[in-house]
């Protein structure tokens, strides 16, 4: 039986008081080997990854499984080397010659109509790759456009498609805007957080749920499944429970 959606897993690092980077918003490269290790575990154990254009803005890449061991499972699972990479954009604003479009992933856009409209405008002004003809020119596989009524992504549909597509599971890696419209539609199943030792501050620092935020009342109550600690750094695996009927 289909599911109705991907069992949707966010993954984040974030300092010891909440940021998952900076306030310029820069690249957050604060973890280590043993976090990028558990981010591939939980890429590799996906069918695809979801992530907003300023976490793509800010590295200009995604990350790939770079684990000939992980690799290797997938393939022995009947799985490409990689799982499917989904932007998420209402504007499509960033560049099409950025190191992510030369990355050996499969690239699928899921935006509004007006985004998909700009990003295929910023290919038809790209100038001609000439002399660069070998090179593969950005691209997306598939554009996807679910919309609402009032214009903005229709992130539930979305994921509804994807089902169809027999995408199972979904790893979700920022930023707090996503996860925050993925909370509010009750999208998300688990979390993994890691807590790095440093302190980053700042009022304008991302935090791994962005937006308005919830009240005590109405905030997405968490089971703690299990937690670990390897040298400085805290793992937390969260069950998000389920609200009652």
């Amino acid at each position: 039986m289909l599911q109705h959606r991907p069992h949707t897993t966010v993954v984040l690092a974030m300092s010891a008081d909440g940021k998952i980077g900076d306030f310029r918003r820069s690249p957050a490269r604060f973890g280590s080997r043993v976090d990028k290790a558990h981010l591939e575990k939980q890429i590799a154990a996906c069918d695809a990854v979801l992530f907003g254009a300023g976490t793509l803005r800010a590295y200009g890449t995604t990350l790939t499984i770079s684990d000939p061991t992980l690799v290797q499972l997938r393939a022995q699972e009947g799985k490409s080397p990689q799982p499917v990479h989904i932007v998420t954009t209402h504007s499509a604003n960033f560049h099409p010659e950025i190191k992510f479009f030369k990355q050996p992933v499969r690239r699928w856009l899921l935006t509004t109509t007006t985004g998909a409209a700009s990003w295929k405008e910023r290919l038809r002004t790209l100038p001609s790759m000439g002399t660069r003809s070998k090179e593969c020119p950005p691209k997306f596989e598939q554009i996807l456009v679910f919309e609402t009524p009032t214009r903005e992504i229709d992130i539930s549909a979305a994921l509804k498609y994807l089902a169809t597509l027999h995408i199972t599971r979904l790893a979700v890696l920022g930023g707090g805007e996503l996860v925050a419209s993925l909370l509010r539609l009750n999208l998300i199943d688990e979390l993994w957080l890691t807590v790095c030792p440093l302190i980053l501050g700042g009022n304008t620092a991302p935090t791994p749920v962005d937006g308005k935020g919830f009240l005590p009342d109405l905030a997405p109550k968490l089971q703690l499944l299990e937690v670990h600690t390897v040298e400085q750094e805290v793992f937390l695996h969260y069950r998000l429970q389920q609200p009652a009927d």
